[in-house]
């Protein structure tokens, strides 16, 4: 019984296709939006890479060489964030390894953040508001926060219970994210995973990561643009 049981757990993941993505920032924006975020809050970004530099591209004028890197909280199978935290307010939960956080239990004592290799938690130092408007304009089931917690993306965990996708996959215009049980051989995630050349950022960190990417030119070379966050 107890085999079945671990059979039928999930394990959450996001596949990336750098071919696709064109730095548009709807990821960003509409998860903005969905999430109620404060001012100066970002669950996803984008960045550029190409140059020397994060944000900046490189080439020749031209020949550009210019990727955009949708950048989000990696979900870790290993978490490092979970384990530096003291009170325990960072957490996986139990049934499908989503590394969440406990609003109630965090302290804003940034331990996660500064631990997070991939720069994706973000102390929230502002309380939610809109400029010119009392209304709530994300989804109803969000998860309230409390100034001088952290933050990141939770994958839209009330969406996920719900049977729904990440906003952020179902808003992307160039059809450049999914998402699906990792666990699932059949879905979706676990064929492109299969079939691509994938890449995770940091592997040497054995934090295991759920979002993979598929690299811009589908090849592991020497520079594919993921080796500016590494």
């Amino acid at each position: 019984m107890e085999n079945n049981d671990k059979k039928k757990k999930k394990r959450w993941g996001m596949v990336i296709d750098l071919t696709r993505c064109v730095g548009c920032q709807t990821c960003a924006v509409g998860c903005k939006i969905k999430n109620n975020l404060a001012d100066g809050l970002w669950w996803n970004r984008v960045i550029t890479v190409g140059g020397d530099h994060i944000d900046t591209a490189g080439g020749t004028y031209k020949h550009p060489v210019r990727y955009s890197i949708p950048l989000n909280c990696q979900n870790c199978e290993n978490p490092i964030c979970v384990d530096v935290c003291p009170t325990g307010a960072s957490y996986q939960r139990e049934e499908d390894k989503l590394v969440l956080i406990d609003y109630d239990k965090c302290i804003g004592c940034r331990a996660c953040v500064e631990a997070c290799p991939y720069g994706v938690r973000i102390a929230n130092t502002e309380e939610p508001r809109y400029e010119h408007c009392d209304v709530q304009l994300g989804e109803e089931g969000v998860t309230p926060r409390y100034q001088g917690v952290v933050e990141k993306c939770t994958f839209c965990v009330e969406r996920i219970d719900q049977g729904l996708n990440p906003f952020c996959i179902d808003v992307c215009p160039e059809r450049a994210r999914f998402f699906g049980d990792l666990n699932d051989e059949d879905s979706d995630v676990s064929q492109l995973i299969r079939e691509n050349p994938v890449e995770t950022l940091h592997p040497e960190l054995d934090t295991r990561p759920s979002v993979y990417y598929i690299p811009p030119n589908k090849k592991k070379t020497r520079r594919t643009g993921l080796d500016f966050i590494q």
